[in-house]
């Protein structure tokens, strides 16, 4: 009884106005309660009002049940916020096209094994010029040592006549293993040779050498090559009547070889992670393949974002992009078809 007798006084002492205000907020928190809904849900023409009445009623607080306070006085700074962003807004970076970025999507969805410099490449060879941030940003990412100045120094002196060797194992599904070797030209990044064999011996990597090495028109001084015993004395024997020199790296230190390790794991992530070899003739087949991609299709950062046997770009206004399947649909060559 008390309790009602000090609210008939304090209605009383209201001003007709405040009694208005005050019917109007219950009013409206009544519509918000009684829609059909298990837990009514304040939509924002209601955040807007009760942020409107919290300017001009200042007993507001007194007649607000359904929410807190402070929720209202977020709604206020959000709103704020909101205003001066608009009010403030400036001509900043301009926009990413939209087929740029569904390309961006198509490319990283076709070829999982890409990262964003492979997708940045492709672009470029495409006449778009997009930054790495925004590639990566846009992008589908799949789910699932350094080099020392020394020999940086020195392959980059004498890059144009250096070739470096190197083996590497493959598993059949016979559960037998291939060796496969592979000779690359460091000025192109060209594969000049590849052979593979399930019994490698100082003979056959000499005979695979003097194969790679027919062409006269290389002038090639230097043979960038690891300590492995398969390297016997024939081999060196080979080598000194082709009137190369030989540099061997530190032990166990393949990153001083780094074209070659950096071409076999290529060579790896991007086929023979994915498919079954069956035999020396099926690894040939399937290298060989992928070697047509790797010189005619397939980007390098280290040549200017283009493939060892230079692509054009292809800027927009020659039609729009489509995609041919390479390697069996494991990579895509992007180009444009009026």
């Amino acid at each position: 009884m008390l309790r009602v007798l000090i609210l008939f006084f304090r209605a009383a002492l209201k001003t007709r106005a405040q009694l208005a205000l005050e019917n109007l907020a219950l009013r409206q928190q009544l519509a918000a309660l009684n829609r059909k809904a298990p837990r009514p849900k304040l939509r924002r023409i209601d955040r807007i009002f009760w942020v409107f009445l919290s300017r001009i009623f200042r007993d507001w607080k007194s007649c607000l049940l359904i929410v807190q306070p402070a929720t209202v006085i977020r709604w206020h700074r959000q709103g704020f916020k909101y205003y001066w962003r608009w009010k403030s807004r400036k001509p900043g970076r301009p926009r990413i096209d939209r087929e740029i970025i569904t390309l961006i999507h198509r490319m990283s969805r076709e070829n999982p094994t890409w990262g964003t410099p492979r997708i940045q490449s492709e672009l470029h060879l495409l006449g778009h010029e997009v930054a790495e941030s925004t590639i990566d940003k846009y992008r589908i990412k799949p789910k699932s040592p350094g080099q020392s100045q020394t020999w940086r120094t020195f392959l980059g002196n004498h890059m144009h006549e250096t070739i470096a060797c190197d083996f590497f194992v493959v598993p059949t599904a016979t559960f037998r293993l291939l060796f496969g070797f592979v000779v690359l030209h460091h000025k192109q990044r060209r594969i000049i040779h590849f052979n593979a064999t399930h019994n490698p011996t100082s003979e056959w990597a000499a005979l695979q050498l003097q194969q790679a090495t027919h062409d006269d028109d290389l002038d090639i001084r230097f043979l960038l090559r690891d300590r492995d015993s398969i390297y016997g004395e024939v081999f060196r024997n080979k080598v000194k009547s082709l009137e190369l020199e030989e540099v061997r790296t530190a032990p166990q230190s393949p990153w001083q070889n780094p074209y070659a390790e950096r071409m076999i794991g290529s060579l790896r992530r991007e086929i023979l992670d994915h498919v079954i070899v069956l035999g020396e003739n099926h690894l040939r087949r399937i290298v060989s393949g992928y070697l047509t991609y790797y010189h005619e299709i397939r980007p390098h950062q280290s040549l200017g974002r283009n493939a060892p046997i230079p692509r054009k770009v292809d800027p927009p206004e020659n039609g729009q992009v489509i995609s041919t399947p390479m390697v069996g649909g494991l990579h895509h060559r992007y180009s444009r078809a009026a």
